[in-house]
């Protein structure tokens, strides 16, 4: 077993709800550090990941479909990368939603970044409305894309600087990547779909950045940090 501690800090700031929480965040955390842990074991991240989940076949067969789907491993142009990334969430106590993503990204040489790519595999039981399924994970990439490259709140004085859209920057039509989304046929029963997709992503695309750049991203939002 793992044996964590939380110390939370309360810092007097209202918040409101947010998609996936604290799932999002926990989940940055885990697959950054499973990424690095496969670079210092020298080891593929696909490989490194699965050889960990043989007692969780849920969890092996939702990240190695997502991988042949994106073909993983296939030589990509210089300056494109991908990464990937699996999370489960527990809606309900007798099983989990299981999803993996495999992003590909693009860095021009002045160093924008731009996700062209998005692979994403989903286990939740049964589908009772795919479409509906399919949407939500759609969704979720954008939100959590959005957070990891631009949504930033911050504060000056103790007041928040960000007054609306203008200053509080979100993903565009334009930022969007291309998206599929597959879904694992079961019999299970539905665990749910509208959280566990917006996790994922946010690491999927750092360790994607790792493997176009060799840089580690380990603070949020990306923004106008220099990847080149």
């Amino acid at each position: 077993g793992v044996n964590m501690t939380h110390s939370p800090v309360e810092l007097g700031v209202p918040v409101g709800p947010w998609r996936s929480p604290p799932n999002r965040i926990n989940v940055f955390y885990t697959e950054s550090v499973m990424d690095e842990l496969a670079k210092l074991a020298g080891q593929d991240p696909l490989e490194y990941r699965l050889k960990f989940l043989g007692e969780s076949p849920k969890h092996k067969a939702v990240l190695e479909q997502a991988a042949r789907q994106a073909g993983w491993g296939n030589p990509l142009p210089e300056g494109r990368g991908r990464g990937i990334a699996i999370n489960d969430w527990f809606p309900f106590d007798e099983d989990v939603t299981v999803v993996a993503q495999v992003v590909e990204v693009s860095i021009n040489n002045r160093g924008k970044l731009k996700v062209e790519r998005v692979d994403c595999v989903i286990d939740c039981g049964i589908a009772v409305n795919p479409d509906s399924v399919k949407a939500q994970m759609e969704g979720s990439i954008i939100m959590g894309m959005s957070a990891a490259l631009l949504e930033q709140v911050t504060l000056d004085d103790g007041r928040v600087v960000q007054s609306n859209f203008d200053d509080y920057r979100i993903a565009k039509l334009r930022d969007a990547p291309e998206i599929n989304v597959s879904i694992v046929k079961s019999d299970s029963a539905p665990t749910g779909a509208g959280e566990p997709g917006t996790s994922p992503i946010v690491p999927a695309i750092t360790n994607a950045v790792f493997a176009a750049t060799g840089m580690r991203l380990r603070r949020l939002p990306i923004g106008k940090q220099k990847l080149v």
